[in-house]
């Protein structure tokens, strides 16, 4: 079956660029970004001279919002289907008045998406009852951005993970990247590949080597004056564990051994 074409409407960039990623990770349907637009303007541009299964339009924008538009669309003769995305939820009833397929907050979760897109594709009467064809394992990845591109990170690559103020650094062995993702939400995405070790921070299990008493991390100790940390490598840095986590740490160690 036809992957969705897919028209991405927001005026803030970062956000145009988490939806693009979390797309590229959809399937069943799969989905296609045609083009992306930060205003009702652009994206009537766009709707004129592409063809557009589905909008994934933002409701606060500059000028005309995205409820306005949403409402011309619907008075198109073939118009495509949409979907809201907003980081408010007091719209949910008026996205059914302009006919909306579906109706997102933010930050929007890729299962979340997915479902978003199985009734774009039974509003345009493309769903199937067949059972979809066993997919061959893909190497695991994480979207992340840098530099304004788009890169899909093997999670194999992965060190750790550290929540910081309203954003997540992820550490590679070669790079670090910062993703606008909340970590519980990276945390479950990554699965029995990591384990955490504090509560802002999730690290790989394939990269911890030791798990020693040692001098305070950030200033933190207990009344011995010492705190636990993990060794990760490759990098041989030492990440301070909390008491609750520390279990889980020693499990991890003992597994590896």
């Amino acid at each position: 079956m036809d992957r969705l074409r897919v028209l991405i409407v927001d005026d803030e960039p970062l956000a145009r660029m988490r939806l693009r990623g979390l797309l590229a990770d959809c399937v069943h349907p799969g989905a296609t970004v045609v083009d992306e637009a930060g205003s009702a303007a652009e994206a009537l541009h766009a709707l004129a001279r592409l063809q557009v299964d589905a909008v994934l339009l933002d409701i606060h924008m500059p000028g005309m919002d995205g409820m306005a538009l949403a409402q011309r669309l619907r008075d198109q003769p073939v118009a495509p289907a949409v979907v809201l995305v907003t980081a408010h939820a007091e719209h949910a009833l008026q996205a059914f008045e302009v006919d909306a397929v579906d109706y997102l907050t933010k930050p929007v979760r890729r299962a979340r998406l997915q479902e978003a897109l199985v009734r774009v594709e039974q509003r345009l009467g493309r769903s199937s009852s067949v059972a979809p064809p066993v997919q061959t394992v893909d190497v695991p990845t994480l979207v992340v951005s840098d530099r304004g591109r788009v890169l899909r990170i093997p999670v194999s690559e992965v060190v750790y993970l550290r929540a910081e103020m309203k954003y997540v650094t992820l550490v590679t062995a070669r790079h670090r990247y910062v993703l606008d993702d909340a970590l519980s939400d990276l945390e479950q995405r990554l699965g029995e590949a990591v384990v955490r070790i504090h509560r802002s921070m999730v690290v790989a299990k394939s990269a911890v080597r030791a798990l020693e008493r040692r001098a305070p991390v950030n200033g933190e100790a207990d009344e011995g004056g010492e705190t636990w940390a993990v060794q990760v490598e490759p990098g041989g840095e030492w990440l301070q564990v909390s008491r609750r986590q520390l279990p889980q740490v020693r499990e991890v160690l003992a597994r590896a051994g």
